[in-house]
């Protein structure tokens, strides 16, 4: 069994950062591929980076340049820095853990275990 908690979340102005951070107990994170999902006021959930279990990293185009991925599996934890926020980036932010690979910025097949979320509003 694995628990994923995110933290980090909160109200930023427009151009601003955050970074997320989501921690894992009840396993090791060595052996898991980390994706962070969000979900928007009223649209669908959308996948927006993937951190494979050795560390190569994919971004939806959404985030891509603004976001980084890292994870660090001493603390038994994967970070979301996110720059340059926007109103758009309002969302709850999960992340998510499946065995091992990534498929693109996608975790690879099934989600096995997800966090309860944490909220980000991008507001001046």
């Amino acid at each position: 069994q694995l628990q994923l908690v995110e933290s980090g979340g909160g109200l930023v102005q427009p151009g601003g950062s955050l970074r997320l951070s989501c921690a894992a107990s009840g396993n090791t994170l060595e052996y898991f591929a980390i994706g962070w999902f969000r979900q928007a006021p009223g649209k669908e959930r959308e996948g927006i980076s993937c951190i494979n279990y050795s560390g190569k990293a994919e971004y939806a185009d959404a985030v891509k340049g603004r976001f980084t991925i890292s994870r660090n599996n001493a603390n038994n934890t994967v970070d979301l820095q996110m720059n340059g926020l926007k109103p758009e980036d309002t969302a709850v932010y999960y992340c998510a853990a499946v065995y091992y690979w990534c498929s693109g910025y996608l975790p690879r097949g099934q989600v096995d275990y997800w966090g309860q979320g944490t909220h980000v509003t991008v507001s001046s």
